[in-house]
């Protein structure tokens, strides 16, 4: 499994505030999920049969994972959260392109490998993105929020809506585009920072 995903995290999930044990329970699932996802892949994927992978009651995960879908954005969502975060906006007027270009290369690179490592996950993880249940809506508008914010970070003074966008435009493009097998993962990490090149100026 990626290193990104700790066995300490503690992340709440779409529904509810959790208690340790809800956590726990909600950890061992997503855990699940990754471990079924590489035997199986998305077709195969079945919230039962994760819940029996992970020892818990399928009534049991379905009070907290509505659907496959949800579940794999939530995998998602807890490797984005683990990521260490950012210091605050660079403001310096005198910050150079070339410098907010490799910053912003450096959280386009580092979203973008979350997932590289498990080619079926991250398959799985893309179609799941494009879910339309609430519960995958809500969690999307938080990944949205979470790169979006590691963007301004990155591009610091030199943020403004229209770069934002681009960059998010480009982002999302990308990961479409190796989901549909057109290119793999490190190779959207490398089309990325090319394309960052071309945004911040």
């Amino acid at each position: 499994m990626s290193g990104h995903v700790s066995g300490k995290l503690v992340a709440e999930p779409t529904r509810r505030r959790l208690t340790e044990r809800q956590a726990d329970t909600v950890r061992r699932l997503t855990e699940a999920a990754v471990e079924e996802i590489r035997e199986t892949g998305f077709d195969g994927l079945t919230v039962r049969n994760v819940a029996r992978r992970a020892g818990v009651a399928p009534a049991t995960a379905y009070t907290y994972f509505a659907s496959k879908n949800h579940l794999v954005t939530e995998v998602f969502w807890r490797r984005l959260s683990a990521l260490p975060p950012l210091d605050d906006p660079v403001d310096d007027p005198v910050d150079t392109a070339a410098g907010a270009r490799e910053r912003v290369v450096a959280v386009l690179r580092e979203i973008t490998l979350l997932v590289s490592d498990e080619p079926r996950l991250a398959a799985a993880c893309t179609t799941a993105m494009l879910g339309t249940d609430p519960d995958v809506q809500e969690l999307r508008a938080r990944i949205g929020l979470a790169i979006r914010r590691r963007l301004r970070a990155a591009l610091g003074s030199r943020a403004d809506h229209r770069m934002l966008n681009a960059l998010e435009f480009a982002y999302a493009g990308a990961l479409l585009h190796a989901g549909m097998g057109y290119t793999s993962y490190g190779e959207m990490a490398d089309r990325l920072a090319d394309i960052a090149e071309l945004i911040v100026r």
